[in-house]
């Protein structure tokens, strides 16, 4: 899927703004299935409204300025479930911290633990940002997605609690009187 089948998804369940629309998709909930950039959304957006599949209208706001509120057509609508039935694309995953892993054998082990350690602090807290987000989610597909990525960082979370000693193990001793970040 590309960035504008994320807009028309994003607007198949109501009206936005570019502004809502980017940061649904880089910060928010839609961040999770497809990556989109600042820079990608508005020009998305706008060819969507050149191909009438979305509709706008600028709304004046007292001491601020203008805001243009994006809305799907039925065509825009139709068009998103027809973009439903394409062949799905692999999943991509991508992570700092695996290229850190990988070249753990040539760092101190202080510091891959410290890594690590802030890794798994990470994943607890996207796990409860997720749960969070479950509580305000009544559509049983939205908490189906939302518990299956819960599952999934889970199932990261443990494989790197249990195997952390590995990764430790593959690091430099410790210098004596070095830190990590000499």
């Amino acid at each position: 899927m590309n960035v504008k089948t994320l807009c028309l998804a994003i607007l198949y369940d109501g009206e936005a703004t570019g502004y809502e629309i980017r940061k649904l998709c880089t910060e928010g909930e839609y961040g999770y299935f497809v990556e989109a950039s600042f820079g990608s959304i508005y020009p998305a957006l706008a060819k969507l409204e050149a191909e009438e599949l979305v509709t706008s209208r600028v709304e004046t706001q007292d001491g601020r300025p203008a805001k243009k509120i994006y809305q799907i057509t039925e065509s825009g609508r139709a068009q998103f479930q027809d973009s439903l039935f394409e062949e799905l694309g692999d999943d991509v995953f991508r992570s700092e911290f695996l290229l850190f892993a990988r070249f753990a054998s040539i760092l101190p082990a202080s510091l891959v633990e410290s890594r690590i350690n802030e890794r798994l602090s990470s994943m607890n807290n996207e796990i409860e940002n997720l749960k969070e987000l479950l509580e305000k989610h009544t559509k049983p597909s939205d908490e189906w997605i939302i518990r299956y990525g819960i599952n999934c960082i889970r199932v990261a979370h443990d494989y790197v609690e249990t195997h952390m000693h590995e990764l430790i193990a593959m690091a430099q001793p410790d210098v004596s009187g070095a830190t990590a970040a000499e």
